[in-house]
């Protein structure tokens, strides 16, 4: 998934205040946490690039409820999540924590397989062109983040432990008179947050967004409804990344001014296993 898709997909949702814990934080100030941000968000694209080499499974519980806000259907899928040349690839290998049938698996490996076909078909133009759209995309992710460092005003919260070290609390508000540079940071107003940044080594390992003001965005003209909100949380693997652990998102939008779109998302990550990209994978059949 892009860097900054994962930023907006992020402010399609701080959680519901809370009272700062006991312990005593030390003192920064708004531009030394601003400063914190950035380094954090260094951080995450060096995260990414290891992150490349990890294959996981994903399993998403989805309850979607009808225009009343009442629950009208439930499902659950699990994926295996791998990446193929420069690609994040999930191939579902279940529903509602049953294996697909024969037939649903098989249609699985073969859209599996023609990633790997084109793949191996990339030839040295398709791959530069590749590698510099990616370039490209982090220049971009650079620049957003800029932005969300400027649209808000930051206090230190706390510091408490989060899976087993120090993290600093952060709250997150907007800044008013904030003039965004980027179309895309336009909609930061719309939303507050609370991260938690790891202390040892300037990363955030967790976030929690709200969403205060309907937004729009996008050509589809999406808006994402006031109470929205997601939360991200991080594990530390291998003593070497920082890897999704449990995302939970509850959503209430409209896509296109015509479909609705109000439900709640639990996604869990386990089974982190170190993955060469080069090996060539073939169905199981084979």
């Amino acid at each position: 998934m892009r860097r900054r898709s994962i930023f907006l997909a992020l402010l399609i949702a701080f959680a519901s205040t809370r009272s700062p814990g006991q312990n005593s934080a030390p003192a920064l100030s708004n531009d030394q946490i601003r400063d914190l941000i950035r380094r954090a968000a260094e951080k995450d694209q060096q995260n990414n690039k290891k992150k490349r080499d990890y294959t996981y499974v994903q399993r998403e519980e989805e309850h979607k409820k009808n225009g009343k806000g009442e629950p009208q259907s439930s499902e659950t899928r699990t994926y295996d999540v791998m990446m193929l040349y420069g690609e994040r690839v999930r191939r579902l290998i279940g529903k509602n924590d049953k294996p697909l049938s024969e037939k649903d698996a098989a249609k699985e490996e073969e859209k599996l397989q023609k990633i790997i076909d084109q793949g191996k078909n990339e030839n040295d133009d398709d791959r530069r062109r590749r590698l510099e759209k990616e370039e490209k995309q982090q220049e971009d992710d650079r620049k957003f983040v800029s932005e969300v460092a400027d649209a808000y005003n930051f206090r230190l919260v706390d510091v408490e432990p989060y899976n087993g070290r120090d993290a600093y609390v952060i709250d997150a508000d907007p800044r008013p008179g904030f003039q965004p540079k980027l179309r895309d940071a336009k909609m930061l107003p719309n939303f507050r947050f609370r991260v938690w940044i790891d202390v040892a080594e300037s990363r955030w390992v967790k976030i929690d967004i709200q969403c205060i003001e309907t937004a729009s965005f996008g050509w589809i003209l999406a808006r994402v409804h006031k109470g929205s909100n997601i939360v991200i949380e991080l594990t530390r693997v291998n003593e070497d990344v920082w890897l999704p652990r449990h995302v939970a998102l509850k959503l209430d939008a409209r896509i296109a001014l015509f479909k609705g779109l109000n439900l709640d998302e639990d996604a869990t990550y386990r089974d982190y296993k170190k993955f060469r990209t080069d090996i060539r994978i073939v169905p199981s059949k084979e």
